[in-house]
C-alpha cells in the first residue's frame, strides 16, 4: 500500500433523483481518490471503482465512461489544489528568491502525493480512451490554474518575466512527476533495495523528493534570470 487510507465499502443503491445522481457521482470521484491513494494511480480499475462507492458496474457509465476519465477528474482538482497553495504562499510578507519560490512549488507538490502520481500519468495514459469534450473541459480547468499561478510567480520573480514564468512550472511539474515515482517505489522494490548488498545499485533510489526538486527548480529560475534579454524593437 503505497498511501494508506481506510474508506468504508457502500452499499448499492439506485440513484433516482438528480441530487441523488449528483451523489452518486461523486462518491465515485472519491471512491477513484482513496484507491489511488492506497495501491497507486496505474492500479485504479473501473471495476474497484465501482465496487468500492457501492454502484452497480453497469451503472457507473451513466457517470463517467471510463475510470481514466474519473482521474482527469481528480487531475484538474490537483492543477487547481497546486496552483492556490502556491500563490497563497508567494503571497506572504517578506523578499522573494528563486529558491524561496522552487520551495514553495516543491513541497506544495510533496503535500499533496496523489496529484505527483496522476501528473505522472496524465499525457501517457489518463488523457487516452477518453472523450475529447471532456479532455478539453480539464485542459480548461488546468489552463486557468497555470495561469493563476504563471501570475503568481511572475510576480514574486519579476525577472523571469511571463515566458519565464511558465517555464519555471512546465519545469516544475515535469520534474515532480517522474521524481515522485523514483522516490517513492513500488514497496517491494524498496525492501529489495533496502536490503541488497550489491554496489551497482541505482544510487538514486532513495532520493530526497523535496530537496532534489526544489534543487532543480532553483537552477531553473536562476538560469532563466540570468538569460540575456533579447534587444528592444525600436
Amino acid at each position: 500500500m503505497r498511501y494508506s487510507r481506510a474508506v468504508p465499502q457502500l452499499t448499492f443503491q439506485r440513484a433516482r433523483t438528480e441530487d441523488k445522481k449528483r451523489q452518486r457521482a461523486t462518491a465515485l470521484v472519491e471512491a477513484a481518490r482513496a484507491l489511488a491513494l492506497e495501491s497507486g494511480v496505474a492500479s485504479v480499475t473501473l471495476t474497484d471503482v465501482a465496487r468500492r462507492a457501492g454502484v452497480h458496474y453497469s451503472a457507473v457509465r451513466r457517470y463517467f465512461t471510463s475510470h481514466k476519465e474519473v482521474l482527469l477528474h481528480l487531475a484538474a482538482e490537483g492543477w487547481v489544489r497546486w496552483s492556490d497553495t502556491v500563490c497563497d504562499k508567494l503571497r506572504e510578507p517578506g523578499p522573494m528568491s528563486p529558491a524561496l519560490v522552487a520551495g514553495a512549488l516543491a513541497d506544495s507538490l510533496a503535500a499533496d502525493p496523489l496529484f505527483c502520481d496522476l501528473l505522472a500519468n496524465l499525457h501517457l495514459h489518463l488523457e487516452h480512451e477518453v472523450e475529447i469534450d471532456r479532455v478539453l473541459e480539464v485542459k480548461q480547468i488546468s489552463s486557468g490554474a497555470i495561469n493563476s499561478l504563471a501570475d503568481g510567480i511572475e510576480h514574486a520573480l519579476p525577472g523571469l518575466g511571463r515566458a519565464g514564468a511558465f517555464d519555471v512550472i512546465l519545469a516544475a511539474y515535469s520534474l515532480a512527476a517522474p521524481l515522485w515515482q523514483v522516490a517513492n517505489p513500488p514497496q517491494k522494490l524498496a525492501e529489495a533495495y533496502a536490503e541488497a548488498k550489491a554496489t551497482d545499485l541505482p544510487p538514486d533510489w532513495n532520493i530526497d523528493f523535496i530537496s532534489a526538486l526544489t534543487r532543480l527548480i532553483t537552477a531553473t529560475c536562476v538560469g532563466l534570470m540570468a538569460e540575456p534579454q533579447g534587444p528592444k524593437q525600436g
